[in-house]
Parts: C-alpha cells; sequence; structure tokens
C-alpha cells in the first residue's frame, strides 16, 4: 500500500476530516472512471461516486490494510453498483408493469365505450314503447313500478317489454355477428 494512502487512512480513521477529504480527492477520478464503466455516463457515475465517498467514510474504521485503499474502494463501487443495477431492474420491471397494466384499461374502457355507443345504436332501433322502458328501468335505474308510474301503464307490462326489448336487442347482435362473418 501507498505510505501516503496508509498515512491519510489512519488520520481519517482518527477523526481526521482533512485527511478523508485529500484520501478521496487522490483517488476520485479514478474511482469516478471506474463507476462510469460500471453504470455509465453522468448522472449515474457521478451519483455512485458521491455515494461510494460516503460509504468509504463510513466504512473506514472497518478497513484493515489488507488491501490497497483502491482494492477496497473498488470493491465497494462494485456492490452498489450491483445493488443500483437491482434496483433499475426493478424500477423498469414496475414501469413494464404500469404501461402494461395502463394500456390494458385503456383497452377496457375503448371496449366498454364501444359496447356503449352500440348499446345506443342498438336502443334506437327498437319500438318506441320498448325504448322508452328500457331507459327508464336499466339507464335512470328506476324500479319497475316506478317506470309503470311514469309510463302509465301496469309494473307487470314494464317486465313484459323488459323482456321483450332484450329479445330484440339480442336479436340486433346476432344479426350484426352474421353480418360480419
Amino acid at each position: 500500500m501507498d505510505i501516503g494512502d496508509l498515512t491519510l487512512v489512519g488520520k481519517a480513521r482518527e477523526g481526521d476530516a482533512a485527511a478523508l477529504e485529500a484520501l478521496l480527492d487522490r483517488h476520485y477520478e479514478r474511482l469516478l472512471g471506474f463507476c462510469w464503466r460500471l453504470v455509465g455516463p453522468p448522472p449515474d457515475c457521478e451519483d455512485l461516486c458521491q455515494d461510494l465517498c460516503i460509504k468509504i467514510a463510513k466504512s473506514l474504521k472497518g478497513f484493515e490494510g489488507q488491501a490497497e485503499f483502491t482494492t477496497w474502494a473498488y470493491a465497494i463501487a462494485l456492490n452498489l453498483a450491483r445493488d443500483l443495477g437491482r434496483k433499475r431492474a426493478r424500477r423498469a420491471e414496475l414501469k413494464q408493469h404500469y404501461q402494461e397494466t395502463q394500456a390494458e384499461a385503456l383497452a377496457d374502457q375503448a371496449d366498454d365505450r364501444a359496447r356503449a355507443d352500440w348499446l345506443r345504436a342498438a336502443i334506437w332501433q327498437l319500438a318506441p314503447d320498448l325504448r322508452e322502458t328500457l331507459v327508464l328501468v336499466l339507464e335512470e335505474g328506476l324500479s319497475h313500478g316506478e317506470a309503470a308510474q311514469i309510463l302509465g301503464i301496469r309494473e307487470g307490462t314494464v317486465s313484459w317489454r323488459l323482456n321483450q326489448a332484450r329479445g330484440a336487442l339480442k336479436h340486433i347482435a346476432q344479426s350484426e355477428t352474421e353480418a360480419l362473418a
């Protein structure tokens, strides 16, 4: 190990902030280049190198001097880069999942709109009495009794008209499906 590094490490371990700064300044460009090669250009490599400097400062007391300071620092950088890689992969998975979910939701909304548009158009093909009954009960959410009162008919007639309207809509759907085939 470089005697200068050993001296700076010793002083930094004793709490000498200037020694730590000198040690980091001495190796910063080399560590930054290593970070660049691990994670790519700025800002990622700069962020990683800053995290590395913080980690070195916090871990310096555990540095035993069995390896060169740079070897020890490279090992820390490599672990931080691996952590960053895992974080990036998780973010990419979350982003992909979000995009897929959004695409599915948009497709579902488009399908729902298409069904609603089809239903509105099909309802207009019904006889007026069936259409009125269907609109009051299904679209306005009124009970059969309330619809009967508004239409001036018996509640049983409302049920009969709804059944007729459903049958007519089913026939319209089948006719359109056959026309497309």
